[in-house]
């Protein structure tokens, strides 16, 4: 769950100016994604935009009955543009939060996943406390014995997070007072200073660093426990501009579909090797 969190301040004013939808007997649609979030959403060599999200779009809109456009656009700047009518839905591991319903609407949860620390496996990190077990957090919980374990282990380090995302606002909130926190535009861009010893931990979606660990070729591995539950939101859905109920509904019966006949979990084998299925 390049379970992000997408900037919201300025999605705040926009809301007010969002556009209608064009029509409320949809037929045609322009979907957003990163393209650069493997294997969720990637840019071949081709130019071509594929991954899980991707392939499920096309289960997706077919079952709505959507002619979908697909097209990427910069991820800290997604929200706003949807709310100001550059395209009408944003798929790109997008975490349902009561932050963003704020401002925009989500269909059901189509996938749901864990974070997780990564570093270098020549680094003094690996195998930090809790490696190898899972955890469930609840928004703003505090005094969690595993986390307190990992504080002590990481301060004075560098974690490198993906801006604007609800790994971000973690990372700041549990070891912010800790630790060196850098910012970076995308994932790929933090593992590589991550490879090569720039910075010593990484925090993103358990899914997302399964991918770039392959790319890695052995160079990371996971450290600490999987870190899950309500902290992330419900899930990964499909934003929509408030304005169009009408689209949030399609897509969502699209989705109950997918997960109730498998596909989702067929999907989420191929590109995760596990299954996402909320």
């Amino acid at each position: 769950m390049h379970l992000k969190t997408l900037i919201v301040s300025t999605a705040v004013a926009l809301a007010a100016v969002t556009i209608p939808a064009m029509a409320k007997d949809w037929k045609t649609v322009t979907v957003t994604t990163e393209g650069a979030y493997a294997p969720w959403n990637m840019t071949d060599s081709k130019g071509e935009i594929v991954g899980f999200e991707p392939d499920l779009l096309k289960v997706l809109c077919a079952r709505a009955k959507l002619e979908c456009k697909l097209v990427a656009s910069d991820w800290d700047g997604m929200i706003p543009a949807l709310n100001a009518g550059k395209f009408d839905v944003i798929m790109d591991a997008l975490s349902i939060t009561d932050e963003r319903k704020k401002v925009i609407d989500f269909t059901v949860p189509y996938a749901a996943t864990p974070a997780v620390f990564a570093t270098a496996t020549d680094s003094g990190l690996m195998k930090a406390p809790g490696t190898g077990e899972t955890i469930k957090m609840t928004p703003g919980e505090k005094g969690v014995k595993e986390i307190e374990a990992l504080r002590k282990v990481f301060k004075g380090k560098t974690i490198g997070i993906q801006a604007a995302t609800v790994y971000a606002k973690f990372i700041y909130d549990n070891f912010g007072d800790i630790a060196t926190i850098r910012e970076y535009k995308t994932g790929a861009d933090r593992d590589l200073d991550l490879k090569s010893g720039r910075i010593d931990l990484g925090f993103d979606d358990a899914t997302y660093f399964s991918d770039a660990f392959k790319a890695a070729k052995g160079a990371l591995a996971f450290t600490g426990p999987e870190i899950a539950g309500t902290i992330w939101g419900e899930g990964e859905g499909l934003g929509i501009r408030k304005s169009d109920p009408e689209l949030r509904d399609k897509f969502s019966a699209a989705i109950k579909s997918a997960i109730a006949d498998g596909t989702v979990k067929k999907l989420s084998m191929k590109w995760f090797d596990t299954n996402v299925t909320p």
